[in-house]
């Protein structure tokens, strides 16, 4: 098999050894700041859990066969310590740790790539465990906020942020910011708009660039959301890019989806509208304040009117229409309550526990199509075929339907 190919390969069979297989130092979860502790013990080839918690016991084995183990290799010391460093740094709070540890996930080299799910498993565990501890209630509130262009994203988030910091809260923010379709470049302007928030030590701010993604959100937004819970952080705001009515995939990894739109954006036909106006858990017209005030009205009324005709999402929750001003924060306090309401009905209901389990698959098979995409461009026989057949397309000498079988054909044929 070429080494390339071999290659690409081998990153799968390598997550799944270091998951249930990792050296007990990297295992061993540090009980600060939690009731209960997991603790993992070593017994011949089998990896099992013991947990304090009452009825609260799993066991995993070790399904990877030798063949497959001889194409694995062991962490590093320096590999090891950077983890214990990081883990450590990030269940204690510190924003650096947390800042390298969303770096370390985001990152694309296929070694990296390893050691960030090793590290995402830890992080993973101990919140099993605050969770636990909270009766099995999840421990942080995740937001999405999404809308279009101009509606007033950073703005509205400062004001949230602020108000929800000075309550005691810890709040994160995950700003995605759109990225060049030229160069790939991005320029982080949703951070640059929250001064007030960014230098609050009760917050945290992590802009990321789009590059490409489609929905709003990044490929690794998911496994941030992880990072930040593990740090401490309650309430995870997470800030898409300006989005059109068809892109809501930050839908698919919070509790909450919250649509922001700007007083006369459209008329009511938009609110009917299927696509993202169906996935709001709440609606917010942002900029009502002075002359905008009469058409953030409107807008409302409309919206609220248009929502009744959709059908409904939760059994515990309908979706509501408000206002508010970022400006004057008139409305903002109104804005949160009722997000405390929605999650206290979804968890009343059991709902938003369930919305959780149904993401982590959403979000698995995302990544499995990414990875999937990935392992068949960096095929050899597909690299070998590509020009070739792409010069061909580009002159009109084949479909591009005819393309892709054949690409398809040279990949299923060589991988059997």
């Amino acid at each position: 098999m070429p080494h390339m190919y071999h290659k690409m390969g081998r990153f799968s069979f390598s997550l799944l050894r270091h998951i249930t297989s990792l050296p007990s130092s990297l295992t061993a979860l540090s009980a600060t700041g939690t009731c209960c502790l997991h603790q993992r013990v070593f017994t011949g080839s089998h990896r099992r859990y013991q947990s304090t918690v009452p009825g609260h016991s799993c066991q995993h084995r070790r399904g990877v066969s030798t063949a497959l183990n001889q194409h694995i290799q062991d962490l590093s010391g320096p590999e090891q310590r950077l983890l214990n460093k990081l883990y450590e740094g990030l269940i204690a709070g510190q924003r650096a740790s947390l800042a390298e540890s969303i770096t370390l996930v985001e990152t694309q080299h296929p070694r990296k790539k390893e050691l960030a799910q090793v590290l995402l498993q830890r992080v993973l565990a101990y919140r099993k465990e605050q969770e636990s501890c909270n009766g099995g209630k999840p421990v942080a509130f995740r937001i999405g906020l999404s809308g279009p262009p101009g509606a007033g994203k950073s703005s509205f988030i400062e004001v949230v942020g602020k108000m929800l910091t000075g309550r005691g809260h810890k709040v994160s923010v995950l700003a995605v910011d759109p990225s060049s379709c030229t160069t790939g470049g991005s320029l982080m302007g949703d951070k640059t708009r929250m001064t007030e928030l960014s230098r609050d030590m009760n917050a945290f701010i992590r802009p990321s660039p789009a590059s490409g993604t489609l929905g709003g959100v990044t490929r690794t937004t998911n496994e941030a959301i992880v990072l930040c819970e593990g740090a401490g952080y309650d309430i995870v705001l997470v800030e898409t890019v300006g989005v059109g009515q068809s892109e809501f995939a930050v839908a698919d990894m919070v509790d909450m989806f919250v649509l922001l739109i700007p007083p006369a954006g459209g008329d009511e036909l938009q609110g009917i509208k299927r696509g993202i106006i169906e996935r709001a858990d709440l609606v917010v017209v942002t900029k009502s304040d002075g002359d905008l005030v009469v058409p953030a009205r409107r807008i409302q009324t409309e919206y609220t009117s248009a929502l009744k005709l959709l059908r409904r999402r939760s059994k515990s929750w309908n979706a509501k229409v408000v206002r508010a001003s970022s400006h004057t924060s008139e409305g903002i306090p109104e804005v949160w309550a009722k997000m405390e309401l929605y999650r206290e009905a979804m968890l009343a209901s059991g709902e938003l526990q369930g919305r959780r389990r149904a993401q982590q698959k959403v979000w698995m098979w995302s990544l499995i199509q990414e990875n999937v995409l990935s392992h068949f461009q960096n095929h050899p026989s597909v690299k070998e075929a590509l020009p070739h057949l792409e010069e061909r397309v580009t002159r009109g000498a084949i479909s591009p339907g005819l393309a892709s079988d054949l690409l398809l054909k040279a990949f299923v044929s060589s991988s059997s």
